[in-house]
């Protein structure tokens, strides 16, 4: 049984691209790394990865993700799964949208959501767009209304670090309902 605490986060490679980290300068990259060195130091928690976002995070990561990434391996915080198809959810998230370009954008980030709803809910992300679009499909199709989605650089609105501090707790208005 897993620790009550214990979350099983979703960290998308938008993370992973940006965090630069010590020797960071840029903000957005300093945020990052800061979001992820708490997750690695102050917190419990696992990073969960699907095989699509594995490849994402392989194109995509910083010399300090893939050193982050290679730490919660080795530290058994690793938590991989496999995700079933969900065509009846993918096709009412994809009824969803207004253009071509939504629809093409939810498909290739439905895996978040996928693992996401595989796991404790959490989508840690940079991606104000997405978000975006999938916080409006919520509004109709109900399973993905509790999702939690933090960005990592939203620090003032957000608070993300303190957030993960505090055990990363299912708050309302981090919902994609909200």
């Amino acid at each position: 049984m897993r620790a009550k605490s214990l979350k099983r986060l979703v960290v998308n490679a938008s993370v992973a691209r940006a965090a630069g980290g010590v020797d960071a300068t840029d903000s957005v990259s300093i945020n990052c790394t800061e979001f992820l060195q708490t997750f690695r130091d102050e917190s419990s928690h696992h990073v969960v990865m699907t095989f699509e976002l594995s490849e994402e995070w392989d194109e995509n990561q910083s010399n300090f993700a893939a050193e982050w990434l290679g730490n919660m391996i080795a530290t058994r915080r690793f938590h991989y799964i496999e995700l079933p198809q969900n065509r009846a959810l993918y096709d009412e998230i994809e009824a969803t949208a207004v253009e071509e370009k939504d629809i093409n954008a939810m498909l290739k980030d439905f895996h978040l959501l996928g693992a996401a709803l595989a796991t404790d809910q959490i989508i840690v992300s940079l991606d104000e767009t997405i978000r975006g679009l999938f916080k409006r499909a919520s509004q109709q199709v109900g399973e993905i209304q509790d999702i939690i989605w933090v960005n990592p650089d939203r620090t003032a609105e957000e608070q993300p670090i303190a957030w993960l501090q505090n055990g990363a707790p299912p708050e309302a208005h981090r919902q994609l309902s909200a």
